[in-house]
């Protein structure tokens, strides 16, 4: 039944899903490594070294809404040719940097080059794909992404990332790589790629607009700025509390336990999660969700011990799935055709929580960190179960909307 449907999946879609594992498993044997490069080697201050490392998501935040509506204004083959081109280019520029701005301003434009990428692909993903794929369609990209996620990190040990720049450029060449193939696939499947409306491209003015009068997708990108802020804290406050916790023997070690807790179980559970969650309205899910990663950090706040803190990274996990495997079903739902690539850039305002992660966390661990964990975590679970009423709100007026779509259709 499976490899039956698999064949259902478009050429290019297929494209974008192995192109986004390859070009994860490159990205994470790399930037990953890059504060310790900062920092070991080049002898980079930590504060600096931070604010390097965010630019990339800070500036990501800023154009991700551009990225998406500039897909919708001039066509998905174009953004995606011009900006892996680029992108490539900036993975050598890391390698040749020597300089400390010179990182800056990589970074920087690596996080354009992203945000600019990947809303595109995601919308020719769903472009392509026949609704009644969609689902498997974007949960294999998700998929792909944590197996290249995985890998990544192995290979950049073994290659030196954290001494040397020569990951870099492997990068640099996989995501030429990948534009090639675009290039063969886009002159290949031309027949195929949907037809363009005849209508006047967006203005931005409007695309804005339309984005921000959307009375289901506004509490969807506040509810998950929430999520992704409680999600942001495995990596940033979690690995921070279990190095500085006195209580906590070999903090680092196990943190590196948890993370490949983290990446199995999202390969193993994800499957049986879709087929469960599948008949519901995508927003359920990602209710479900935040109430997984709420009861998370309440548990990495409350254990010491090796059994309640793996729990932890189960129930982590679980939420993990069930926010990011359905997300990108729920915008493709609510978007009308010729706005999907601005609906899918404008979610890209919910990594203002990954950026906001590290430092909420952060007051909290100065304040608290040797005296009680349950004082960190219990006020970051806190602040993500806020965003249940947004998304409860999204869920009731998606269901009012297309309650009174179905009956005007029976009329």
């Amino acid at each position: 039944m499976i490899p039956k449907t698999l064949k259902q999946i478009h050429p290019l879609a297929w494209t974008i899903i192995v192109g986004t594992m390859f070009g994860r498993l490159v990205t994470s044997m790399s930037i990953p490594f890059l504060a310790i490069y900062l920092t070991g080697t080049m002898g980079v201050s930590a504060t600096l070294t931070g604010f390097i490392v965010a630019a990339s998501s800070l500036a990501g935040v800023s154009v991700s809404f551009y990225g998406g509506y500039i897909s919708d204004r001039i066509g998905r083959k174009k953004v995606l040719l011009v900006s892996v081109f680029f992108w490539a280019a900036v993975f050598f520029g890391f390698a040749a940097s020597s300089e400390v701005w010179m990182f800056f301003v990589v970074n920087v434009l690596n996080g354009l080059c992203r945000s600019v990428f990947e809303p595109a692909s995601r919308a020719l993903l769903s472009d392509t794909t026949p609704p009644e794929h969609k689902l498997l369609a974007f949960n294999l990209r998700y998929a792909a992404i944590n197996i290249g996620v995985v890998i990544g990190p192995i290979l950049g040990l073994r290659l030196g990332s954290a001494e040397s720049t020569l990951p870099f450029v492997a990068a640099g060449v996989v995501y030429v790589l990948y534009g090639l193939v675009l290039i063969a696939q886009f002159s290949a499947h031309r027949s195929m790629m949907p037809a363009r409306s005849d209508s006047a491209p967006p203005r931005i003015r409007q695309a804005l607009s339309v984005t921000g009068r959307d009375r289901v997708f506004l509490p969807v990108l506040i509810g998950t700025t929430l999520c992704v802020l409680g999600y942001g804290h495995f990596s940033s406050t979690l690995a921070q509390y279990l190095t500085l916790n006195p209580n906590i023997a070999n903090g680092k070690e196990l943190f590196s336990y948890m993370l490949a807790m983290n990446a199995a179980v999202v390969l193993i559970v994800q499957y049986p999660i879709v087929q469960t969650v599948r008949r519901f309205r995508p927003v359920v899910p990602l209710i479900f969700g935040n109430v997984f990663v709420a009861g998370s950090l309440l548990m990495f706040g409350l254990g010491h011990g090796l059994p309640l803190l793996l729990t932890g990274v189960f129930v982590f996990t679980v939420g993990e799935v069930l926010l990011f495997t359905m997300l990108d079903m729920l915008i493709d739902r609510i978007a009308q055709p010729e706005w999907k690539g601005t609906y899918f850039g404008t979610i890209g305002f919910n990594n203002i929580g990954n950026v906001a992660a590290p430092i909420v966390g952060g007051l909290l661990l100065d304040r608290f960190a040797l005296q009680s964990g349950f004082a960190v975590f219990a006020p970051l679970a806190l602040l993500t179960a806020c965003g249940l009423p947004f998304l409860l709100a999204a869920h009731r007026r998606l269901t009012a909307k297309e309650a009174a779509y179905r009956r005007s259709a029976s009329e």
